[in-house]
């Protein structure tokens, strides 16, 4: 609906104006330059660049400085999170390579990939070691990958030792220096782990909102509760919410659901879940609205978010009620409890050009 777009918009014009402000602390930190002059400086001596997206944003999240460093075939593109995205659009497009980082047999099809394309490009060498450089924006799943190839490549050669693992977290920013790890032998290849650079200043305003919805913005820097305004615009016009319907022949939770409540504070029960899903159900439902309109979706927002309190077991007379319900809501939506959403199209440049190789590996 052209009111998503509206909304994107004016919070993305918020956004850029936080990329170069030091005063309100843009994410582009001198530390963030200098972990992008690391990985720049890095790249000739690789042999495989491996450009790590979310598969929820593939455009939004491109890492722009290798854009033209490499030749395609020594770049890959993977897109991670493909569990939380739009299943229909990704598998409409034969994307280059979609993996779930906490998924094995993704991860071990990512693996093979990696094997065939480093075995091609040493083709006449006489040393077959091969370094691969994991790229991308913050928390994109990097780090999640290189834990995952590196157990995966340890055990298949049968390796024993301390197994070092790469920093993991929701919040953007948490690597920090370049870290490597041996992901296969015979020949070996390691894979260098390097921290999320976003530059300071991005492409259009709908990008920005887009990064930070999902997660490579400090949510800080924004505002939970701007975010999840949002989110509520996002979910309200898609058609992710009608599939609820059919869990809801009644107002009864579930039986299964009711025996299993313990917390009332843990907002990720499948009890709390159910009533939040149910709760965004009947009240979109409830509403006739045009896509023209941004009244009507500022009104149905203000709805969404009292109604939550309630499904969330938040009293309505805290005052911070709306920032605990933002805070709980997107935490939701960023484990896909709230459904899959792909805020991008897919783009035909990331149709993979050597699909026969991707089925062969």
């Amino acid at each position: 609906m052209a009111v998503v777009g509206s909304f994107m918009r004016r919070l993305g014009s918020t956004i850029r104006d936080i990329g170069w402000s030091k005063g309100l602390g843009g994410w582009h930190s001198p530390r963030m330059a200098a972990a992008e002059r690391a990985i720049l400086e890095r790249v000739p001596m690789v042999d495989l660049l491996v450009e790590v997206r979310d598969a929820r944003i593939p455009l939004a999240s491109a890492f722009e400085p290798v854009r033209h460093l490499f030749h395609y075939d020594k770049h890959v593109i993977v897109l991670n999170k493909v569990d939380l995205a739009d299943s229909s659009l990704t598998e409409e497009h034969h994307i280059c390579l979609a993996v779930n980082s906490h998924n094995h047999n993704s991860i071990k099809q990512l693996l093979n990939v990696v094997k065939k394309k480093a075995k091609d490009l040493k083709v006449g060498k006489i040393n077959d070691t091969a370094t691969i450089l994991l790229v991308g924006i913050p928390n994109v799943g990097k780090s999640a990958i290189a834990n995952s190839l590196h157990l995966l490549g340890r055990i298949d050669a049968l390796e024993k030792g301390k197994l070092k693992h790469a920093t993991v977290s929701p919040v953007p920013g948490e690597t920090t220096d370049i870290r490597g790890y041996k992901i296969a032998s015979h020949p070996n290849i390691y894979v260098f782990d390097t921290p999320g650079v976003l530059p300071a200043e991005i492409a259009d305003e709908e990008s920005g909102s887009k990064l930070a919805l999902t997660g490579a913005i400090n949510d800080s820097l924004i505002g939970e509760y701007n975010l999840a305004r949002l989110l509520l615009a996002v979910l309200s016009s898609s058609n992710v919410y009608k599939c609820w319907e059919k869990f809801s022949t009644d107002d009864r939770m579930p039986s299964n659901l009711r025996r299993r409540r313990q917390f009332s504070s843990d907002h990720t029960q499948d009890f709390i879940v159910w009533d939040v899903r149910q709760t965004l159900l009947k009240i979109i439902s409830s509403f006739q609205l045009h896509s023209e309109k941004e009244e009507e979706m500022e009104g149905l927002i203000e709805c969404e978010f009292n109604a939550l309190c309630e499904a969330f077991r938040i009293s309505i007379l805290s005052e911070d009620r709306y920032n605990v319900v933002a805070s709980k809501l997107l935490n939701l939506y960023r484990t896909g409890r709230l459904g899959r959403y792909t805020l991008d199209p897919i783009p035909e440049i990331l149709v993979f050009h050597s699909h026969q190789e991707h089925e062969d590996g």
